[in-house]
């Protein structure tokens, strides 16, 4: 093999990995900002929850979605004193975030839709 089909396969390899860590995100933004359409909720609050629907998250893939989510302004945040360790960082859904939140429910429902139908299609054959 080719020094360029390796090159070429790697490429490929890379370009698929970077397409299912973006897939990733985006579906877990949407779980993120389901959980918080419940109430305000602590990061550790928001793992459990993923977790118990089968979703694992670690801490160091959720504080960087949070942050980034707070800094589009689709969450806020308030402290509050713990009585079992230090303060926490309660995340609450902005008004934008309510918005763009039913935005995204529309665009998975139409997406789960569209694959739904592809995967019946493929099952006449």
């Amino acid at each position: 093999m080719s020094n360029t089909e390796n090159t070429s396969k790697t490429e490929s390899a890379n370009e698929r990995a970077g397409a299912q860590a973006q897939m990733r995100k985006g579906v877990l933004e949407l779980c993120i900002l389901s959980i918080l359409s419940q109430g305000d909720a602590y990061p550790t609050e928001i793992i459990e929850k993923l977790r118990d629907t089968k979703l694992v998250v670690v801490e160091g893939t959720l504080y960087p979605l949070l942050t980034r989510l707070k800094n589009t302004g689709l969450l806020g945040y308030r402290w509050e004193e713990s009585t079992s360790g230090p303060p926490r960082k309660y995340y609450k859904l902005t008004e934008i975030g309510e918005q763009y939140l039913k935005e995204l429910q529309l665009s998975w429902q139409e997406l789960v839709d569209a694959v739904n139908k592809t995967i019946e299609l493929g099952k006449k054959f």
